[in-house]
């Protein structure tokens, strides 16, 4: 596909990657927030134009676009994948939706940005990767959104791991904890269906976690037994949405709809080259509101993160002299650590928004390259395989699963 050149702007050379968004809701949101902030701070070989984005509903579409600063509106996804001034599609919608736009726009010769989970299932998830690797062969990349890649202290977490610093990873813990579903009136939203989300807390935070433990370590999983609990089995249909839940309507006369997903899920798990694991993904903890948690156990040290604390690393180092032996506080906003010398003076910190920031930043480096961003979709067809491997466990006593490998 050509790249069309930014004519309008005679004091920039670099051609423009015209962006098609497919959703704006909360990840839409962030996502434009991105898109508009990476060229600020990253010298990069495109530059992203916020051409259009497509909304089932024209008004509430065209306020989004207005206050993102989307250039037009469309009420149809298709007509963005049959726009000639739209070089990638950007697919913020959810779960049930990703595997035909995104084949689509492949198949088009448009880039695409999915959000995180892939697919709703291995099959569709499969049949995706298929597609994007023979658009790959002719030009075309593909990239899933598993934004927590880019926090600085986790790609610091993975170059510790990488470096030889925890010597031979043995253990892995995961949690990602949250709280809006802990109230059993919350109201009945599209993540809690799972014909539109695919699953609930195992798909929507667990995902995070299971791609996030693969990446640090450079391990994949190989087996999982599991669990997964729905506490609250109907909620209200009606009432009053705000951010990802909101205040359900408790009248008597309000019409209650079955919870068709997990509220919680946890699960061990082994990785190649002999580790364990064991992880936990919850939106019913009270006070917990989005505590991601990794910590890697190796035989010469040890590191653990809290998104909650997402600008520290807790690093524990075996082979100092015994004496001085602790976890000791890594305050990731050094120049050299991962990302954050494009930001602040040290010591400024950094927010959720930034991992969707250098998201970007990672993607227009490599399409400007011709190279194919990271994590692919082969990626993520491998963390869709877990999170198939779990259900099935799950709903077979637990019973121990192994994980087909993910390679071409």
């Amino acid at each position: 596909m050509t790249v069309a050149t930014r004519a309008e702007t005679a004091t920039d050379p670099r051609p423009a990657l015209r962006v098609g968004m497919v959703g704006h809701a909360f990840m839409g949101a962030m996502h434009s927030h991105a898109w508009r902030t990476a060229p600020h701070f990253f010298e990069l070989p495109l530059v992203p134009e916020l051409a259009a984005i497509a909304g089932r509903n024209r008004a509430g579409a065209e306020q989004a676009a207005q206050r993102m600063g989307w250039a037009s509106v469309e009420t149809d996804w298709q007509a963005l994948i049959d726009r000639d001034d739209i070089d990638l599609i950007d697919i913020c919608t959810p779960g049930n939706t990703h595997a035909e736009i995104a084949i689509a726009a492949l198949r088009a010769g448009k880039h695409v940005l999915c959000e995180k989970p892939l697919a709703n299932s291995v099959a569709e998830a499969e049949q995706m990767t298929a597609v994007a690797e023979e658009a790959a062969a002719h030009g075309v990349f593909a990239m899933c959104g598993y934004s927590y890649r880019r926090t600085p202290a986790l790609a610091l977490m993975k170059r510790m791991v990488a470096d030889g610093r925890l010597g031979t990873v043995r253990q892995v813990r995961a949690q990602y904890l949250q709280d809006w579903l802990s109230d059993a009136n919350a109201p009945l939203t599209w993540r809690l269906d799972k014909a539109k989300s695919g699953s609930g807390a195992l798909g929507d935070i667990g995902a995070h976690s299971i791609d996030a433990a693969q990446f640090v370590t450079g391990l994949n999983i190989t087996g999982v037994s599991a669990l997964l609990e729905t506490f609250t089995k109907e909620r209200p249909m009606g009432g009053e949405f705000v951010g990802l839940g909101g205040h359900g309507d408790v009248t008597a006369d309000t019409p209650r709809g079955p919870v068709t997903v997990d509220d919680a899920a946890l699960f061990t798990a082994r990785f190649d080259g002999g580790a364990i694991g064991v992880f936990e993904a919850t939106r019913t903890a009270l006070g917990r509101k989005n505590a991601m948690r990794l910590e890697v156990n190796g035989s010469l040290g040890s590191v653990a993160f809290d998104f909650e604390d997402m600008n520290f690393l807790q690093f524990y180092d075996g082979t100092d002299a015994e004496d001085a032996r602790g976890f000791h506080r890594i305050l990731v906003t050094e120049p050299v650590h991962p990302y954050a010398g494009h930001w602040w003076p040290t010591g400024h910190g950094l927010g959720y928004e930034h991992g969707f920031t250098h998201q970007v930043a990672d993607l227009l480096t490599a399409l400007g390259n011709k190279t194919a961003p990271t994590p692919s979709f082969r990626d993520a067809l491998g963390v869709q395989r877990v999170l198939a491997a779990v259900e099935d466990s799950a709903a077979n006593n637990s019973q121990w699963t192994t994980i087909e490998e993910s390679k071409p």
